[in-house]
This record gives C-alpha cells, structure tokens and sequence, in this order.
C-alpha cells in the first residue's frame, strides 16, 4: 500500500521536476550570487534579476522535458501564464527575503536558498494545475 502510493507520486513528471528544479535553484542562486555578493546590487534587485534568468529556464525545462508539451498553438497564453503565475511567486519571494534577512537577520544567501525550496514547490502546482494541464487539445 505504502510502495503503491510512493510509486504514484514520485512518477517520472515528479522526478524531473525536481531535477530540474534543483536546476532552476542553482541558475537563481547563482546569478543572485553573482549580483548580490560580486557586484553589490541590493538583495531584492538581486532577487528580480535572478528570478527573470531562472523564469526563462525553467519555463524551458518546464515545457520540454517535465510536462512534454510540445504544442504550440495557444503558446503566448501559456507564456503569459507560466510568468503570471511565477511573478506571484516573485512577490512572495521578496516577502519571505525581507522577513528573513530583516527581521531573523539570516544571511542573504542562505534565505534566498531556504525561499526557494517553498517556491520550488508552489511553482511544480502552479504550472501541474494552471499551465502544462494535460487533456487540453492546443496542438
């Protein structure tokens, strides 16, 4: 019962989402590194910057090789979509990086990492539920 259930789960969609979710962290983390640490930029520009770069990237991956849309017929509403959606998750992000940093006083890097991990998860139902929906006939 509990193997079943497991198996159902952690189906292949769910695996690759969080490969190349872990992906898609890497790509924020890093360039919020690169803006953030080397050349200085506040932590919430930083967060912007990132954000747009890992929105791309996993709007990529996303439609690809996690949910395999290859349809191309309503692909601007799908866009719009996947950023809409996403920019909620911006928002939300920038709440948590002012909470953490400001008011728990946790380092920029490591609250950037722990947000993520809750965005991560948002986003894989956003997009399940909202985005990459299967049964829709756009081809």
């Amino acid at each position: 019962m509990i193997e079943k259930n497991f198996n159902k789960f952690f189906n292949k969609e769910v695996i690759s989402y969080l490969f190349f979710g872990v992906l898609t962290t890497l790509v924020d983390a890093i360039i919020f590194y690169l803006f953030n640490d080397i050349v200085k930029i506040n932590y919430i520009f930083s967060t912007t910057l990132a954000w747009c770069f890992a929105v791309l990237f996993a709007y990529i991956t996303n439609k690809l090789w996690v949910f395999n849309n290859n349809k191309t017929k309503n692909i601007l509403k799908e866009i719009f979509y996947f950023f809409s959606l996403r920019f909620v998750s911006l928002i939300l992000s920038i709440i948590f990086m002012i909470i953490f940093v400001e008011i728990f006083k946790i380092n920029e890097l490591i609250s950037k990492l722990l947000v993520n991990v809750f965005v991560v998860i948002a986003n894989y139902f956003f997009s399940k539920i909202f985005i990459f929906k299967k049964g829709d006939n756009n081809e």
